[in-house]
């Protein structure tokens, strides 16, 4: 008898999966095209934003306010893992993987253009879902005030206004894309919508809860907060948060969850994953398929 389809794809080889993903991104996409699919990923985390701070409004115990909140924030990110749009935080899983299956100059190249392109176009969505919903909508007071207790968060190390402070707000981006990266690792893992899902909430919720900073979704919470004049100026946002918090979300996405996995699978094993996966991803009809 057929052994049953496995329900999820193996850890070692989802690492592999995500670096043809990104490398078929970097080859096939235009920048005008990349730039839509960042501006498409910004807005959904400032859906998510906005989802997350309606769900917590007038809820003061601590345990559900940060369950609420990490519920509401993760269907932004989740919209993004089922629409395949760009965002920073998921590249700075996906681009490290690329490098590290053996990358040429020229790719090289495409991936600081891919990175610097999300994250500005991340930067643009997240502000122009902000700037219509403060059109769209009149929220009572009290998620104004909710919103504005998010953004002075978020803004804690302009307050204290130091280096020592600036680097914290990086060290916390660091923590911030551990876990937002494993939210990818484990997306790619999953073979169902539920199978994604489920482990993407866990992950999402757990840096949410915890307070690490994740530079789209700061830009979420900023976009939101800009229209009704409850947020920092950009320049100081940027200065003080989305900066610090990118830089960290980087360096969090390549060396603690990218490099690792690619590090425990040995060169012969990671051969054998790349001829497996490369064979499992012709279809019937000979064509490439393409990861979801």
């Amino acid at each position: 008898m057929e052994s049953p389809r496995p329900q999820h794809l193996s850890a070692d080889h989802v690492l592999e999966e995500m670096a043809r993903f990104g490398d078929r991104r970097l080859r096939h996409l235009t920048l005008l095209q990349l730039f839509v699919l960042a501006l498409v990923a910004g807005a959904f985390i400032g859906a998510g934003a906005l989802f997350s701070v309606l769900l917590t409004t007038g809820v003061d115990a601590g345990g559900p306010h940060d369950l609420l909140m990490g519920l509401g924030f993760s269907t932004g990110f989740f919209f993004v893992v089922l629409s395949e749009a760009a965002l920073f935080t998921e590249a700075n899983v996906v681009m490290p993987a690329v490098l590290l299956r053996g990358a040429r100059r020229r790719l090289l190249r495409r991936v600081v253009v891919f990175w610097a392109l999300v994250g500005v176009g991340n930067l643009v969505g997240a502000w122009a879902f902000g700037q219509l919903v403060g059109i769209a909508q009149a929220y009572r007071p009290e998620v104004h005030e909710a919103l504005a207790a998010v953004v002075a968060k978020k803004m804690a190390y302009a307050q204290t206004g130091t280096a020592a402070a600036w680097f914290q707000a990086v060290a916390s981006g660091v923590l911030a894309n551990t876990f937002v990266g494993m939210a990818a690792f484990f997306a790619t893992m999953g073979r169902t919508i539920i199978g994604k899902y489920v482990p993407v909430f866990l992950a999402v919720t757990l840096f949410v809860t915890a307070g690490f900073q994740h530079a789209p979704a700061n830009m979420g919470y900023f976009g939101l907060a800009a229209p009704i004049g409850l947020g920092p100026g950009w320049g100081e946002a940027l200065a003080w948060n989305l900066v610090p918090a990118g830089l960290g979300n980087m360096i969090g996405g390549a060396l603690l969850v990218a490099l690792p996995f690619w590090y425990a699978l040995k060169p012969k094993h990671r051969d054998l994953v790349r001829d497996r996966l490369e064979r499992d991803s012709v279809g019937s009809d000979g064509s490439d398929g393409e990861p979801r």
